[in-house]
Order: structure tokens, then sequence, then C-alpha cells
């Protein structure tokens, strides 16, 4: 996936409810110019969202299809539905040497990892533990069922940070949304400036 140029793929994990989604929002309304990965999934909109914004709403034979055509650096299954990165998009914006922000779960970073080892992970962490619980609780969109298997998969993935470059913790979100582009404008460790 490297390009040669000094463009940068970063991208932003950590566990479900940890405010990745309201971090990079922030990013958006903050920085307008960083160029964020609109990722493909099969699950139904939440309301508010809007497909090409938000994500891009497939179905299960859309997906299926990005798979075969290899139209995807990454996916993965989670709560029961399915999510990618479009390939295209991404090395169209990488090509023109400018950095790209991916927002995507564990098991993503993972195959990103493994796929460009240029990448930066980065990794977005609560303050606490019970901060992360009453996040998650306070969605309320979800059956209880459902909420005790995300925190047992929250924990395994804070368990899993070490795994990542940088580690931001989201205490304020103005303040990580404004650190986490310090670290897409940042040069690539081994890149000397004028080269």
């Amino acid at each position: 996936m490297a390009t040669g140029t000094t463009a940068r793929l970063t991208v932003l994990s950590g566990p479900s409810g940890v405010g990745k989604g309201t971090v990079v929002a922030e990013v958006r309304k903050r920085h307008p110019d960083v160029w964020v990965s609109v990722s493909v999934t099969t699950r139904r909109p939440r309301p508010g969202e809007q497909d090409g914004v938000h994500y891009h709403f497939v179905d299960d034979a859309d997906f299926d299809r990005l798979i075969e055509h290899d139209g995807l650096l990454e996916w993965a299954e989670y709560a029961g539905h399915r999510y990618g990165t479009p390939v295209e998009p991404l090395r169209r914006r990488l090509a023109t040497g400018a950095p790209a922000l991916l927002e995507i779960e564990l098991q993503g970073a993972r195959q990103v990892r493994e796929r460009d080892p240029e990448a930066q992970l980065v990794f977005l962490a609560p303050p606490t533990w019970a901060e992360l619980v009453s996040r998650l609780a306070g969605r309320g969109s979800e059956p209880p069922a459902v909420q005790e298997r995300r925190l047992r998969l929250a924990q395994a993935e804070l368990d899993a940070s070490g795994e990542f470059d940088v580690v931001v913790v989201n205490d304020d979100v103005a303040r990580a949304a404004d650190e986490l582009v310090g670290l897409l404008t940042a040069p690539s460790p081994g890149l000397v400036p004028g080269e």
C-alpha cells in the first residue's frame, strides 16, 4: 500500500464506546481539510447517519463482491455486522501525497498493519474503565446481552493497546482531535525533510 511519497496512512482504533466517531467528527469540524475514509458496512443506519457520509451502507451481497474483487484494505465482523475500508478512495488520496485517516476496529487495524507496515496505528483510550462502561451503557440502542458482549470485547481491546504506535486518551474531545491531527501531519519516522 505504500506509495513512495510522504503520504501517511493513520489508523484510529480503540474499544467500542471510547468515542472514535465523536473524535473523528470533531476532527472534521475543527480541521475540515483532513481526509477521513468512509467505511462500508452491512449494518442499518442509526438515526442521523447518512449514506456516503458516515458509512456506505451495503447489503451482504455487495460486501461479498468487494471481498471477492480485493476492494477492501481490511474488513471485520463486529457485533453481527461487517465493516470494511474501500481501497480505491484511499489509494487515490495517498497518491496525492496527502495523509489519510481511517477509523476502524481492532481486527481491521491488525489487517492494515500486515498490509501496510508503514501505517501509523493510534489507539484511542478512555480516561478510565468506569467511564467506558458508562458510555457503553448510555447508548441504550442495544439489548443487555449485546452490551455485555461489547464490555467483554472492550476489555480485550484495551489489553491490545500495546500493539499500537501511539495511545491518545479521550479525556477531552477537542484536545484528542487536535492531538490526532498533529499525529496525521507529523513526518513519518525515517523520512528526512526535503527528500
